[in-house]
């Protein structure tokens, strides 16, 4: 594991990366929402030999968040959003808000699922399931485009943090979380669709938000940056944020995870 900042001082924010293949796409947002705020980059990775672990990884947050001096605006994307969801829930006296990206209510479903159903379902070898799905999350418009995010794709697989495998898909059941919630999606993203985004509305409480970016695949952070950090810094920026930072005050003693 390792931690970076973005921000000289300490972070009012922290994005939480699983995957480091997907930082050269992430890093336009990111800068977008670190010019108005102190944003940090946690990320989070393993070996190919290493087995995959949500409890380890969230471990390991904990030891970081736990060394701030002020509650934290979580923010993740994928499995990085999943990370964050199940810290938040744990701690939520250490969190001021929580936004996902391309996180539905059962919030286990991501890209490494999708793929692997494709794998399961489709007539073709890995090679041709992983373009097809690069097709699909991504706006790649030539072939070469999409043999490049096929790539991407293939590294995220070797070395990212995710609960499923070829062998094996997990499920997790909707539950909401006690801090100020944003879910962000793509209007077009086939992977967490409109339905999973919908199925967050029971969960809200007063002051939460759900809000899709028009023309936005699963990345679509990537592919509309700014678009996507004004929504964010907004959601930042409300009321009930603002009050939640001082609701959930991080406490003195230490808690075991």
């Amino acid at each position: 594991m390792t931690t970076q900042a973005l921000s000289q001082i300490t972070p009012d924010a922290l994005w939480i990366d699983v995957s480091s293949s997907f930082q050269s796409l992430e890093h336009p947002f990111l800068c977008c929402l670190a010019r108005e705020h102190a944003v940090g980059h946690w990320s989070y990775s393993q070996t190919p030999d290493e087995p995959g672990s949500l409890e380890i990884a969230a471990t390991m947050l904990h030891g970081y968040i736990k060394g701030l001096d002020r509650t934290i605006d979580l923010i993740g994307h994928g499995t990085g959003g999943l990370l964050a969801l199940l810290y938040a829930r744990r701690f939520p006296h250490r969190v001021r808000s929580l936004s996902l990206m391309s996180v539905g209510a059962s919030p286990a479903v991501d890209w490494q699922a999708y793929y692997y159903a494709q794998l399961e379902s489709l007539p073709c070898d890995r090679d041709r399931v992983l373009m097809q799905v690069a097709g699909t999350l991504f706006d790649a418009h030539t072939r070469t485009g999409a043999m490049q995010m096929a790539r991407v794709l293939e590294q995220s697989l070797i070395r990212s943090l995710s609960p499923h495998s070829l062998l094996q898909r997990v499920w997790m059941k909707p539950e909401g979380v006690p801090v100020p919630l944003m879910v962000c999606g793509g209007c077009d993203d086939i992977v967490v669709d409109t339905e999973l985004l919908r199925g967050w509305l029971p969960l809200l409480k007063e002051g939460d938000r759900i809000w899709q970016c028009p023309g936005g695949r699963h990345f679509f952070h990537a592919d509309y940056p700014q678009t996507v950090a004004d929504q964010v810094l907004s959601f930042w920026e409300a009321p009930e944020v603002t009050s939640a930072g001082l609701k959930y005050a991080r406490k003195t003693a230490s808690e075991p995870l």
